[in-house]
Protein backbone atom coordinates (compact mmCIF):
# COMPACT_ATOMS: atom_id res chain seq x y z
CA UNK A 1 0.00 0.00 0.00
CA UNK A 2 1.34 3.41 -0.99
CA UNK A 3 0.75 6.21 1.50
CA UNK A 4 -0.02 9.71 0.14
CA UNK A 5 3.12 11.81 -0.14
CA UNK A 6 1.48 14.75 1.58
CA UNK A 7 0.95 12.67 4.71
CA UNK A 8 4.53 11.58 4.71
CA UNK A 9 5.95 15.07 4.48
CA UNK A 10 6.29 15.41 8.26
CA UNK A 11 8.91 12.66 8.27
CA UNK A 12 11.09 14.31 5.66
CA UNK A 13 10.95 11.60 3.03
CA UNK A 14 9.27 11.77 -0.35
CA UNK A 15 9.54 8.27 -1.77
CA UNK A 16 7.96 4.87 -1.23
CA UNK A 17 8.03 4.44 2.57
CA UNK A 18 9.75 1.49 4.18
CA UNK A 19 8.70 -0.28 7.36
CA UNK A 20 10.47 2.20 9.62
CA UNK A 21 8.77 5.17 7.95
CA UNK A 22 5.36 3.51 8.28
CA UNK A 23 5.98 2.88 11.98
CA UNK A 24 6.99 6.51 12.46
CA UNK A 25 3.91 7.69 10.56
CA UNK A 26 1.66 5.47 12.67
CA UNK A 27 3.22 6.72 15.91
CA UNK A 28 2.79 10.31 14.73
CA UNK A 29 -0.88 9.83 13.83
CA UNK A 30 -1.55 8.02 17.12
CA UNK A 31 -0.07 10.89 19.08
CA UNK A 32 -2.06 13.49 17.15
CA UNK A 33 -5.34 11.60 17.63
CA UNK A 34 -4.72 10.41 21.21
CA UNK A 35 -2.27 12.83 22.81
CA UNK A 36 -0.95 11.38 26.08
CA UNK A 37 0.76 14.57 27.18
CA UNK A 38 0.16 17.82 25.29
CA UNK A 39 3.16 19.54 23.88
CA UNK A 40 5.31 16.44 23.32
CA UNK A 41 6.55 16.23 19.74
CA UNK A 42 6.73 12.90 17.90
CA UNK A 43 9.92 11.00 18.81
CA UNK A 44 11.38 11.12 15.30
CA UNK A 45 11.22 14.93 15.34
CA UNK A 46 13.21 15.23 18.56
CA UNK A 47 16.50 15.81 16.72
CA UNK A 48 15.05 19.01 15.28
CA UNK A 49 14.71 20.48 18.78
CA UNK A 50 17.33 22.95 20.06
CA UNK A 51 20.16 21.49 22.11
CA UNK A 52 19.83 22.08 25.84
CA UNK A 53 21.65 21.66 29.12
CA UNK A 54 20.09 19.45 31.83
CA UNK A 55 17.41 21.77 33.30
CA UNK A 56 17.99 20.57 36.90
CA UNK A 57 14.31 21.14 37.65
CA UNK A 58 11.23 22.35 35.80
CA UNK A 59 9.57 19.45 33.98
CA UNK A 60 12.31 17.30 35.46
CA UNK A 61 10.36 17.07 38.73
CA UNK A 62 7.53 15.37 36.85
CA UNK A 63 10.12 12.99 35.44
CA UNK A 64 11.07 12.32 39.08
CA UNK A 65 7.41 11.47 39.73
CA UNK A 66 7.51 9.13 36.75
CA UNK A 67 10.63 7.50 38.18
CA UNK A 68 8.92 7.15 41.57
CA UNK A 69 5.99 5.32 39.98
CA UNK A 70 8.27 3.17 37.83
CA UNK A 71 10.26 2.05 40.88
CA UNK A 72 7.09 1.43 42.87
CA UNK A 73 5.48 -0.72 40.19
CA UNK A 74 8.53 -2.72 39.11
CA UNK A 75 11.07 -3.43 41.85
CA UNK A 76 8.57 -2.51 44.57
CA UNK A 77 6.15 -5.16 43.32
CA UNK A 78 8.97 -7.65 42.76
CA UNK A 79 10.17 -7.25 46.35
CA UNK A 80 6.68 -7.70 47.74
CA UNK A 81 6.03 -10.95 45.89
CA UNK A 82 7.98 -12.73 48.62
CA UNK A 83 4.88 -12.26 50.81
CA UNK A 84 3.11 -14.83 48.60
CA UNK A 85 6.05 -17.24 48.72
CA UNK A 86 4.58 -19.78 51.17
CA UNK A 87 1.14 -19.51 49.53
CA UNK A 88 2.61 -20.46 46.16
CA UNK A 89 4.66 -23.30 47.67
CA UNK A 90 1.46 -24.75 49.14
CA UNK A 91 -0.75 -24.08 46.09
CA UNK A 92 1.60 -25.74 43.60
CA UNK A 93 3.01 -28.32 46.03
CA UNK A 94 6.47 -27.11 45.04
CA UNK A 95 9.85 -26.68 46.69
CA UNK A 96 11.30 -23.34 47.76
CA UNK A 97 13.78 -23.50 44.89
CA UNK A 98 11.02 -24.03 42.31
CA UNK A 99 8.98 -21.06 43.54
CA UNK A 100 12.12 -18.93 43.76
CA UNK A 101 12.48 -19.32 39.99
CA UNK A 102 9.38 -17.14 39.50
CA UNK A 103 10.98 -14.01 40.89
CA UNK A 104 14.34 -15.01 39.42
CA UNK A 105 12.90 -15.21 35.90
CA UNK A 106 11.03 -11.92 36.34
CA UNK A 107 14.13 -10.16 37.63
CA UNK A 108 16.46 -11.67 35.02
CA UNK A 109 14.07 -10.89 32.16
CA UNK A 110 13.60 -7.31 33.34
CA UNK A 111 17.34 -6.80 33.50
CA UNK A 112 18.42 -8.81 30.45
CA UNK A 113 15.84 -7.20 28.16
CA UNK A 114 16.53 -3.66 29.41
CA UNK A 115 18.77 -2.84 26.40
CA UNK A 116 15.76 -3.52 24.19
CA UNK A 117 13.78 -0.94 26.15
CA UNK A 118 16.53 1.67 25.99
CA UNK A 119 17.28 1.02 22.31
CA UNK A 120 13.58 1.30 21.43
CA UNK A 121 13.42 4.53 23.41
CA UNK A 122 16.37 5.94 21.49
CA UNK A 123 14.60 5.11 18.21
CA UNK A 124 10.93 5.81 18.90
CA UNK A 125 10.98 7.84 22.12
CA UNK A 126 10.63 6.71 25.73
CA UNK A 127 6.93 7.56 26.05
CA UNK A 128 5.34 4.84 23.84
CA UNK A 129 7.88 2.25 25.01
CA UNK A 130 7.10 2.79 28.69
CA UNK A 131 3.35 2.74 28.01
CA UNK A 132 3.71 -0.58 26.19
CA UNK A 133 5.78 -1.92 29.09
CA UNK A 134 3.06 -0.98 31.57
CA UNK A 135 0.40 -2.78 29.56
CA UNK A 136 2.53 -5.93 29.18
CA UNK A 137 3.47 -6.13 32.86
CA UNK A 138 -0.14 -5.71 33.96
CA UNK A 139 -1.25 -8.37 31.49
CA UNK A 140 1.44 -10.78 32.71
CA UNK A 141 0.36 -10.47 36.36
CA UNK A 142 -3.28 -10.81 35.31
CA UNK A 143 -2.62 -14.06 33.43
CA UNK A 144 -0.49 -15.33 36.32
CA UNK A 145 -3.54 -15.20 38.59
CA UNK A 146 -5.12 -17.91 36.41
CA UNK A 147 -2.06 -20.18 36.39
CA UNK A 148 -2.59 -23.87 37.14
CA UNK A 149 1.01 -25.01 36.77
CA UNK A 150 4.49 -23.76 37.55
CA UNK A 151 5.27 -23.46 33.84
CA UNK A 152 2.38 -21.05 33.36
CA UNK A 153 3.58 -19.07 36.36
CA UNK A 154 7.11 -18.90 34.91
CA UNK A 155 5.82 -17.68 31.53
CA UNK A 156 3.36 -15.09 32.85
CA UNK A 157 4.57 -13.68 36.15
CA UNK A 158 8.17 -14.40 35.21
CA UNK A 159 8.76 -13.85 31.49
CA UNK A 160 5.94 -11.59 30.30
CA UNK A 161 5.82 -9.38 33.38
CA UNK A 162 9.61 -9.13 33.45
CA UNK A 163 9.70 -8.05 29.80
CA UNK A 164 7.10 -5.37 30.47
CA UNK A 165 9.21 -4.06 33.35
CA UNK A 166 12.24 -4.01 31.04
CA UNK A 167 10.41 -1.69 28.64
CA UNK A 168 9.31 0.58 31.48
CA UNK A 169 12.07 0.85 34.09
CA UNK A 170 15.33 1.52 32.22
CA UNK A 171 13.92 4.18 29.83
CA UNK A 172 12.39 6.11 32.73
CA UNK A 173 15.59 6.07 34.80
CA UNK A 174 17.71 6.92 31.77
CA UNK A 175 15.47 9.89 30.96
CA UNK A 176 15.61 11.04 34.58
CA UNK A 177 19.42 11.04 34.58
CA UNK A 178 19.40 13.32 31.51
CA UNK A 179 17.19 15.93 33.19
CA UNK A 180 19.51 16.62 36.15
CA UNK A 181 23.18 17.42 36.70
CA UNK A 182 24.08 19.05 40.05
CA UNK A 183 20.89 17.75 41.67
CA UNK A 184 21.06 14.32 40.08
CA UNK A 185 21.60 12.26 43.24
CA UNK A 186 18.72 14.00 45.02
CA UNK A 187 16.45 13.44 42.01
CA UNK A 188 17.51 9.79 41.82
CA UNK A 189 16.97 9.41 45.56
CA UNK A 190 13.44 10.81 45.32
CA UNK A 191 12.58 8.48 42.44
CA UNK A 192 14.14 5.45 44.07
CA UNK A 193 12.16 5.93 47.28
CA UNK A 194 9.23 4.52 45.34
CA UNK A 195 10.94 1.16 45.55
CA UNK A 196 10.97 1.11 49.33
CA UNK A 197 7.71 2.94 50.03
CA UNK A 198 5.72 0.65 47.74
CA UNK A 199 7.29 -2.41 49.36
CA UNK A 200 6.39 -0.99 52.77
CA UNK A 201 2.76 -0.54 51.70
CA UNK A 202 2.36 -3.64 49.51
CA UNK A 203 3.80 -6.16 51.96
CA UNK A 204 0.94 -5.99 54.51
CA UNK A 205 -1.57 -5.31 51.74
CA UNK A 206 -0.65 -8.48 49.85
CA UNK A 207 -0.77 -10.44 53.12
CA UNK A 208 -4.26 -9.11 53.79
CA UNK A 209 -5.38 -9.80 50.21
CA UNK A 210 -3.93 -13.31 50.27
CA UNK A 211 -5.90 -14.14 53.42
CA UNK A 212 -9.15 -12.64 52.17
CA UNK A 213 -8.97 -13.28 48.41
CA UNK A 214 -6.25 -15.98 48.23
CA UNK A 215 -3.06 -15.50 46.21
CA UNK A 216 -4.99 -15.28 42.93
CA UNK A 217 -7.01 -12.31 44.15
CA UNK A 218 -3.85 -10.65 45.43
CA UNK A 219 -2.30 -10.92 41.96
CA UNK A 220 -5.45 -9.49 40.34
CA UNK A 221 -5.20 -6.37 42.51
CA UNK A 222 -1.47 -6.12 41.76
CA UNK A 223 -2.25 -6.30 38.03
CA UNK A 224 -4.62 -3.35 38.34
CA UNK A 225 -1.99 -1.34 40.22
CA UNK A 226 0.60 -2.11 37.55
CA UNK A 227 -1.49 -0.33 34.93
CA UNK A 228 -0.32 2.92 36.49
CA UNK A 229 2.97 2.41 34.67
CA UNK A 230 1.11 3.93 31.72
CA UNK A 231 1.14 7.20 33.67
CA UNK A 232 4.93 6.95 33.87
CA UNK A 233 5.14 7.00 30.10
CA UNK A 234 2.64 9.84 29.82
CA UNK A 235 4.91 12.10 31.88
CA UNK A 236 8.03 11.64 29.76
CA UNK A 237 9.17 14.45 27.48
CA UNK A 238 12.12 14.22 25.08
CA UNK A 239 15.22 16.24 25.93
CA UNK A 240 18.07 16.86 23.48
CA UNK A 241 21.37 17.62 25.21
CA UNK A 242 24.63 19.12 24.06
CA UNK A 243 26.66 16.25 22.63
CA UNK A 244 23.71 14.04 21.61
CA UNK A 245 24.32 14.66 17.92
CA UNK A 246 27.93 13.63 18.29
CA UNK A 247 27.04 10.17 19.57
CA UNK A 248 27.12 7.55 16.87
CA UNK A 249 27.55 3.82 16.52
CA UNK A 250 25.27 0.87 17.21
CA UNK A 251 21.90 1.39 18.81
CA UNK A 252 23.00 -0.66 21.83
CA UNK A 253 26.38 1.12 22.23
CA UNK A 254 28.41 -2.02 22.97
CA UNK A 255 31.58 0.12 22.96
CA UNK A 256 30.75 1.08 26.55
CA UNK A 257 32.20 -2.25 27.68
CA UNK A 258 35.64 -1.16 26.46
CA UNK A 259 35.70 1.58 29.09
CA UNK A 260 37.45 0.60 32.29
CA UNK A 261 35.00 2.38 34.55
CA UNK A 262 31.86 0.93 32.98
CA UNK A 263 33.40 -2.55 32.79
CA UNK A 264 34.17 -2.57 36.52
CA UNK A 265 30.81 -1.06 37.41
CA UNK A 266 28.74 -3.51 35.34
CA UNK A 267 30.67 -6.60 36.50
CA UNK A 268 30.36 -5.51 40.12
CA UNK A 269 26.61 -5.02 39.83
CA UNK A 270 26.29 -8.51 38.31
CA UNK A 271 27.92 -9.99 41.40
CA UNK A 272 25.89 -8.01 43.89
CA UNK A 273 22.63 -8.88 42.10
CA UNK A 274 23.15 -12.51 43.12
CA UNK A 275 22.71 -11.55 46.77
CA UNK A 276 21.13 -8.09 46.85
CA UNK A 277 17.53 -9.31 46.43
CA UNK A 278 17.80 -12.36 48.71
CA UNK A 279 16.13 -10.72 51.76
CA UNK A 280 13.12 -9.58 49.77
CA UNK A 281 12.50 -13.12 48.54
CA UNK A 282 13.21 -14.93 51.82
CA UNK A 283 12.85 -12.39 54.65
CA UNK A 284 9.16 -13.15 55.21
CA UNK A 285 9.57 -16.97 55.25
CA UNK A 286 12.70 -16.46 57.38
CA UNK A 287 10.52 -14.63 59.90
CA UNK A 288 8.05 -17.50 59.90
CA UNK A 289 10.91 -19.91 60.50
CA UNK A 290 11.72 -17.91 63.65
CA UNK A 291 8.21 -18.67 64.87
CA UNK A 292 6.63 -15.31 64.01
CA UNK A 293 3.02 -15.05 62.89
CA UNK A 294 2.43 -14.11 59.22
CA UNK A 295 1.79 -10.42 59.94
CA UNK A 296 4.91 -9.99 62.06
CA UNK A 297 6.91 -11.77 59.37
CA UNK A 298 5.48 -9.39 56.76
CA UNK A 299 6.42 -6.48 59.05
CA UNK A 300 10.09 -7.42 58.60
CA UNK A 301 9.77 -6.76 54.87
CA UNK A 302 7.89 -3.51 55.53
CA UNK A 303 10.55 -2.23 57.95
CA UNK A 304 13.34 -3.06 55.53
CA UNK A 305 11.40 -1.35 52.74
CA UNK A 306 10.64 1.82 54.72
CA UNK A 307 14.22 2.24 55.93
CA UNK A 308 15.34 1.56 52.35
CA UNK A 309 13.12 4.38 51.05
CA UNK A 310 14.24 6.95 53.62
CA UNK A 311 17.89 6.02 53.15
CA UNK A 312 17.65 6.51 49.37
CA UNK A 313 16.49 10.08 49.82
CA UNK A 314 19.04 10.96 52.50
CA UNK A 315 21.84 9.29 50.55
CA UNK A 316 20.97 11.43 47.53
CA UNK A 317 21.24 14.62 49.56
CA UNK A 318 24.57 13.49 51.04
CA UNK A 319 26.03 12.32 47.72
CA UNK A 320 25.32 15.67 46.03
CA UNK A 321 27.45 17.45 48.66
CA UNK A 322 30.52 15.55 47.34
CA UNK A 323 32.08 15.14 50.78
CA UNK A 324 33.31 11.67 49.75
CA UNK A 325 34.50 10.57 46.32
CA UNK A 326 31.47 8.77 44.80
CA UNK A 327 33.44 5.60 44.01
CA UNK A 328 34.54 5.30 47.64
CA UNK A 329 31.04 5.96 48.92
CA UNK A 330 29.78 3.26 46.54
CA UNK A 331 32.21 0.67 47.97
CA UNK A 332 31.44 1.66 51.56
CA UNK A 333 27.67 1.31 51.20
CA UNK A 334 27.92 -1.92 49.22
CA UNK A 335 30.17 -3.42 51.91
CA UNK A 336 27.65 -2.47 54.61
CA UNK A 337 24.92 -4.19 52.58
CA UNK A 338 26.97 -7.38 52.36
CA UNK A 339 27.75 -7.33 56.09
CA UNK A 340 24.06 -6.88 56.95
CA UNK A 341 23.27 -10.03 54.95
CA UNK A 342 25.96 -11.98 56.78
CA UNK A 343 24.49 -10.89 60.12
CA UNK A 344 20.84 -11.79 59.35
CA UNK A 345 21.19 -15.49 60.35
CA UNK A 346 22.19 -14.33 63.85
CA UNK A 347 18.63 -13.14 64.52
CA UNK A 348 16.93 -15.28 67.15
CA UNK A 349 13.93 -13.10 68.03
CA UNK A 350 11.51 -10.63 66.50
CA UNK A 351 13.49 -7.64 67.79
CA UNK A 352 16.77 -9.03 66.43
CA UNK A 353 15.20 -9.59 63.04
CA UNK A 354 13.72 -6.07 63.02
CA UNK A 355 17.07 -4.45 63.79
CA UNK A 356 18.91 -6.43 61.11
CA UNK A 357 16.14 -5.80 58.56
CA UNK A 358 16.48 -2.09 59.36
CA UNK A 359 20.26 -2.25 58.85
CA UNK A 360 19.86 -4.02 55.53
CA UNK A 361 17.26 -1.53 54.31
CA UNK A 362 19.41 1.51 55.19
CA UNK A 363 22.58 0.19 53.55
CA UNK A 364 20.91 -1.33 50.47
CA UNK A 365 18.78 1.76 49.83
CA UNK A 366 21.71 4.16 50.19
CA UNK A 367 23.77 2.06 47.79
CA UNK A 368 21.07 2.11 45.10
CA UNK A 369 20.89 5.91 45.04
CA UNK A 370 24.66 6.33 44.84
CA UNK A 371 24.96 3.66 42.12
CA UNK A 372 22.37 5.33 39.86
CA UNK A 373 24.06 8.68 40.45
CA UNK A 374 27.54 7.37 39.65
CA UNK A 375 26.64 5.68 36.37
CA UNK A 376 25.96 8.89 34.37
CA UNK A 377 29.26 10.28 35.64
CA UNK A 378 31.15 7.23 34.41
CA UNK A 379 29.78 7.17 30.86
CA UNK A 380 28.57 10.76 30.38
CA UNK A 381 24.96 11.84 30.43
CA UNK A 382 24.48 11.55 26.65
CA UNK A 383 25.17 7.80 26.81
CA UNK A 384 23.41 7.06 30.08
CA UNK A 385 20.25 5.66 28.45
CA UNK A 386 22.14 2.82 26.75
CA UNK A 387 24.46 2.40 29.74
CA UNK A 388 21.49 1.86 32.06
CA UNK A 389 20.09 -0.86 29.81
CA UNK A 390 23.42 -2.63 29.33
CA UNK A 391 24.23 -2.51 33.05
CA UNK A 392 20.87 -4.04 33.92
CA UNK A 393 21.45 -6.70 31.26
CA UNK A 394 24.71 -7.74 32.93
CA UNK A 395 22.97 -7.73 36.31
CA UNK A 396 20.51 -10.31 34.99
CA UNK A 397 23.17 -13.00 35.34
CA UNK A 398 23.30 -12.49 39.09
CA UNK A 399 19.56 -11.88 39.31
CA UNK A 400 18.85 -15.23 37.63
CA UNK A 401 21.31 -17.10 39.85
CA UNK A 402 20.59 -15.56 43.26
CA UNK A 403 16.99 -16.43 44.28
CA UNK A 404 17.03 -20.06 43.01
CA UNK A 405 20.42 -20.65 44.64
CA UNK A 406 19.23 -19.30 47.98
CA UNK A 407 16.04 -21.38 47.68
CA UNK A 408 18.07 -24.50 46.85
CA UNK A 409 20.34 -23.94 49.84
CA UNK A 410 17.30 -23.57 52.06
CA UNK A 411 15.85 -26.85 50.74
CA UNK A 412 19.13 -28.68 51.30
CA UNK A 413 19.94 -27.28 54.75
CA UNK A 414 16.40 -26.75 56.04
CA UNK A 415 17.23 -23.19 57.12
CA UNK A 416 18.02 -19.79 55.59
CA UNK A 417 21.43 -19.40 57.25
CA UNK A 418 23.52 -20.56 54.30
CA UNK A 419 21.27 -18.64 51.87
CA UNK A 420 21.99 -15.32 53.58
CA UNK A 421 25.68 -16.12 53.97
CA UNK A 422 25.96 -16.88 50.24
CA UNK A 423 24.12 -13.65 49.38
CA UNK A 424 26.39 -11.59 51.60
CA UNK A 425 29.46 -13.17 50.03
CA UNK A 426 28.32 -12.21 46.53
CA UNK A 427 27.67 -8.61 47.60
CA UNK A 428 31.06 -8.27 49.31
CA UNK A 429 32.75 -9.72 46.22
CA UNK A 430 31.22 -6.84 44.26
CA UNK A 431 32.97 -4.39 46.60
CA UNK A 432 36.31 -5.84 45.53
CA UNK A 433 35.40 -5.26 41.87
CA UNK A 434 34.30 -1.68 42.55
CA UNK A 435 37.82 -0.99 43.79
CA UNK A 436 38.73 -1.00 40.09
CA UNK A 437 36.78 2.20 39.44
CA UNK A 438 39.32 4.79 38.22
CA UNK A 439 38.95 7.31 41.03
CA UNK A 440 38.83 5.02 44.07
CA UNK A 441 42.45 5.05 45.24
CA UNK A 442 43.55 8.40 43.81
CA UNK A 443 42.50 11.29 41.61
CA UNK A 444 42.58 10.85 37.87
CA UNK A 445 46.14 11.77 36.88
CA UNK A 446 45.20 11.68 33.22
CA UNK A 447 42.99 14.70 33.92
CA UNK A 448 45.64 16.56 35.89
CA UNK A 449 44.76 15.01 39.24
CA UNK A 450 46.71 13.68 42.24
CA UNK A 451 43.36 13.50 43.96
CA UNK A 452 42.55 17.20 43.92
CA UNK A 453 39.16 18.28 42.65
CA UNK A 454 39.31 18.59 38.84
CA UNK A 455 38.13 22.19 38.80
CA UNK A 456 41.08 23.14 40.95
CA UNK A 457 43.31 21.37 38.47
CA UNK A 458 41.64 22.93 35.48
CA UNK A 459 40.31 19.73 33.93
CA UNK A 460 36.96 18.03 34.53
CA UNK A 461 36.64 14.43 35.59
CA UNK A 462 33.14 12.99 35.71
CA UNK A 463 33.76 10.72 38.69
CA UNK A 464 35.19 13.47 40.88
CA UNK A 465 33.53 16.76 39.99
CA UNK A 466 29.85 17.54 40.36
CA UNK A 467 28.47 18.09 36.85
CA UNK A 468 27.23 21.51 35.85
CA UNK A 469 26.75 23.55 32.74
CA UNK A 470 30.39 24.55 32.85
CA UNK A 471 31.71 21.00 33.07
CA UNK A 472 31.15 18.71 30.06
CA UNK A 473 29.29 15.55 30.96
CA UNK A 474 30.91 13.53 28.21
CA UNK A 475 34.33 13.08 29.72
CA UNK A 476 37.21 12.26 27.40
CA UNK A 477 39.39 10.88 30.20
CA UNK A 478 41.20 7.78 28.91
CA UNK A 479 41.02 6.17 32.36
CA UNK A 480 37.25 6.01 32.21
Amino acid sequence: MRLPQSKLAFGGFGQEPGLEEVLRYTAHMFQMLFPICPGIPPPHLVMSLPLEEPPDGGWGWLIVLSGFLANSLTYGVLRSLGILFEDLVEAFDASAAQISWVTAIALATEQFASPIGTAASMRYGAQPVVVAGGLLSSLGILWASFSTSLLQLYLTLGLLTGFGWALAFAPVMGTLARYFSSRRSVAMGLALTGNGLSSFALSPLLRLLAESLAWRGALLVTSALSLHLVVCGALLRPLVLQGDRLESGSLFDWALFTQRGFGAFSFGTALLAAGYFTPYVHLEPFGRALGLDPYKAATLVSVAALSDALARLLAGCFADRRLIVPARLLVLLNSLTGCSLLLLPLASSYVDALILALLYGVSAGSFATVAFGVLPEIVGVTRVMNATGLCLMVMSVGGLLGPPLSGFLRDVTGAFTVSFLAGGTFVLSASLVFLGLPSFFAGCRACGGDGAPPRAQGAPHALLAPPSASVPLTSQCPEI
